[in-house]
């Protein structure tokens, strides 16, 4: 194939990919332009087709917790491929990971492994509706639990990014039974439970959003949830696709000091190749065909490639790997902060470990509604002058921008230099 640049070959993948992409967001809709086509990637950098390399803050949307071609994570999936890349069979490293997911997350005493979040969202809506047998779920505006026909209803992520409320193709009956909440309103979702609780077999909830930005809970609001499931007969979903081995080992749960019901994984479970999970007591999962009656299935279901890099990046997610994450996260929080405040630029930066999102709104933003509120003028200025300076950001007002391991002091450094001047150019468009 001829050498073509990030524009040419955007168009001609346009000819053969839907959008020329396989996934929405990539496609630049809300930021305008070329997307820059990957080729390589190394440590916390990436380089284009172009040769222009940049600061890379997507990390393939948080999976890639120590970095791009980490070499114990290369090693074991080269390793692993010299064994077969499929089995279609019970194979040593799909039971190994299951032990170490168990060992660092209590409320999950089985797991069953698939191929992406979505699935694991899907069969574990399947799974709460077999065991309560009740037929409705809640959500909450501005989350996003995958693009299964029950999850879509004011969903974040790439609808939230596209100004999408509802995908043609999902069946109104099948949306009315999802309820939709307000992120972060107690209240609301006590009074939802209370009222319409038997019949609501699930509340699934980011415990940390990711996907209208970085959200964290308000206090008591997850502790809230927990107890009115109880009280209702529902099962708590915690969605840690995003939030699992990234916010602390145990992930959300362990930092916030909730129990689930079943939870949801994918991501950093899969070190970068394609895996999702969903677990929990063994009273729920034994219900799982061929135990039980609830029939969920996957060729490629604990993919030997795909576990072998996600045990290894889990082994490699050490105390001292957790606490090198801080500090770089810390740094350019405090970094950001200081290059917005010199260009008089009001934002609010919302981070939890790091996980990080920088909203242009000068008011702290706690639900969808408040994201939506934010500039997405002064987003795309700063998107692009950030892009033209080397640093590779989330394509969208409503994403988390994502750290690694491998973001160490000189590429913080580089990227609040590049900050300062970006401000700059965000401070010339209207609110």
């Amino acid at each position: 194939m001829p050498l073509l640049s990030n524009a040419e070959w955007f168009e001609r993948a346009r000819g053969a990919i839907p959008g020329g992409v396989n996934s929405p967001v990539r496609a630049y809709r809300a930021v305008g332009g070329t997307p820059p086509v990957i080729a390589r990637g190394e440590g916390c950098r990436v380089r284009d087709i172009e040769g222009r390399d940049y600061i890379d803050y997507v990390c393939s949307w948080g999976a890639l917790l120590h970095g791009h071609a980490h070499g114990p994570v290369v090693a074991a999936v080269r390793e692993a491929a010299g064994r077969g890349t499929s089995f279609g069979a019970p194979h040593p490293g799909e039971l190994e990971l299951a032990e170490e997911v168990r060992a660092r997350i209590p409320s999950i005493e089985q797991l069953r492994l698939v191929s992406s979040g979505t699935e694991a969202a899907m069969s574990a809506i399947r799974l709460s509706r077999a065991a309560t047998d009740r037929p409705r779920i809640a959500v909450f505006e501005g989350c996003y639990h995958g693009h299964s026909d029950s999850c879509l209803a004011a969903a974040g992520s790439g609808l939230a990014t596209l100004g999408l409320p509802l995908s043609p193709g999902v069946l109104p009956e099948v949306a009315s039974r999802t309820t939709v909440l307000p992120y972060n309103d107690a209240n609301r979702a006590r009074e939802f439970l209370r009222a319409e609780g038997p019949s609501v077999a699930a509340v699934l909830v980011e415990p940390v959003a990711g996907n209208m930005g970085v959200v964290p809970p308000d206090p008591g609001f997850l502790e809230t949830l927990r107890e009115e499931t109880r009280r209702a007969g529902s099962l708590l979903i915690l969605d840690e696709v995003i939030t699992g081995f990234r916010v602390a080992r145990g992930g959300a749960q362990e930092r916030f000091g909730i129990g689930p019901d079943l939870t949801l994984l994918g991501k950093i479970l899969g070190g970068g190749l394609p895996a999702g999970g969903f677990g929990g007591p063994h009273r729920l999962l034994s219900l799982l065909a061929p135990e039980g009656p609830v029939y969920q299935a996957g060729t490629l279901s604990g993919n030997p490639l795909a576990v072998a890099a996600g045990l290894t990046t889990l082994r490699e997610a050490t105390s001292q790997a957790y606490a090198a994450l801080e500090r770089s996260a810390t740094a350019l929080e405090s970094g950001l902060r200081a290059a917005a405040a010199s260009a008089s630029v009001p934002c609010t930066i919302q981070r939890c470990a790091s996980l990080l999102t920088l909203f242009f709104t000068d008011r702290p933003v706690r639900n969808f509604q408040d994201a939506k509120g934010c500039s997405t003028g002064r987003f795309r200025a700063f998107f692009h002058a950030m892009l033209r300076k080397g640093i590779l950001l989330p394509p969208s007002p409503y994403e988390a921008w994502f750290l690694s391991t491998a973001h160490r002091e000189e590429a913080i450094r580089e990227t609040i230099s590049a900050a300062r001047e970006a401000f700059q150019e965000a401070a010339a468009q209207p609110l």
